[in-house]
């Protein structure tokens, strides 16, 4: 009895400090996020105010947001296909060709993690701009763009690909090392081609990376509002940036928390999905 006990406090006192530092910094800010959506728009100093309302959760959901709305999932679920289709190449070859070098070229995939990230979307801005790098070196072959490729859609998923590439490669490499490269060459003895083998051998054998890296980049990817603004412009607006204007210029704190619920939502949907979708696949 008594050992069980100490394990017990033990476990506690360990937890303790992260329960604490997890209701503080997460917990609370949440309620209040909660509390501003159900509150009524202010003006004043006090920017959300009784009585209680649902307003701000009806005006969320007007057909008018429907757009925007579309236009989160479209660029985060095109970041995440990208990001699998580059990322996945790369993984491949670390884990399996990486020999001595592994360490390094993985270190090569954090590098940008060295950097802050607001920097890194400025340097793109310059690269996308009509004078920047990428619009003179397609102009040497007749591809070049009056103005560049800012605020466009391309520009967003460009930079959000950029920015999310690692949170995709780092699990998709984990999955490719624990990978049993035997059974590619048994799937090739059976008389199984390339597509074949990749399909009914690979691809299940990675699939909890891939649904890891997927979720790592489609998560952040619907939430951020960094890069839709500096390398978009009004038509290239996301729930994310949408969100940030009601607390900034548009000063609607309500809207902007029903807005960030709604999103909330949405992520811990994707969140469920994902967990029973892992279960199935172990």
């Amino acid at each position: 009895m008594f050992p069980t006990r100490r394990r017990w406090l033990v476990a506690t006192g360990l937890l303790l400090p992260t329960g604490l530092w997890l209701g503080v910094f997460l917990l609370a800010p949440l309620a209040l996020v909660v509390q501003f959506s159900f509150a009524t728009r202010d003006t004043g100093v006090a920017r959300a105010v009784l009585p209680w309302t649902t307003r701000a959760y009806l005006t969320a959901l007007d057909p008018a947001f429907l757009p925007i709305f579309g236009r989160t999932l479209a660029y985060a679920g095109a970041t995440t296909a990208l990001c699998l289709l580059l990322g996945f190449p790369l993984a491949w070859f670390i884990a399996r060709h990486g020999g001595r070098y592994r360490t390094a070229l993985l270190a090569a995939v954090l590098v940008p993690f060295w950097s802050s990230y607001l920097a890194r979307i400025y340097a793109w801005k310059a690269l996308l701009d009509g004078e920047g790098l990428v619009n003179r070196l397609l102009g040497l072959v007749g591809l070049d763009r009056d103005g560049g490729f800012l605020l466009t859609d391309g520009a967003v998923v460009v930079g959000l690909t950029y920015g999310f590439l690692p949170f995709m490669v780092l699990p998709l490499y984990v999955a490719c090392e624990r990978f049993d490269h035997r059974q590619v060459e048994a799937s090739y003895d059976l008389g199984h081609g390339r597509v074949s083998t990749f399909a009914r051998v690979v691809l299940p054998g990675v699939l909890p990376g891939v649904l890891a890296g997927s979720l790592l980049v489609l998560v952040p990817a619907a939430g951020d509002f960094v890069t839709p603004r500096l390398l978009g412009g009004v038509d290239q607006a996301t729930f994310g940036s949408v969100i940030d204007d009601q607390f900034r210029g548009g000063n609607n704190w309500p809207l902007g928390s029903a807005m960030a619920v709604l999103l909330l939502v949405l992520v811990a949907v994707v969140l469920v999905a994902r967990g029973r979708r892992g279960e199935d696949v172990l």
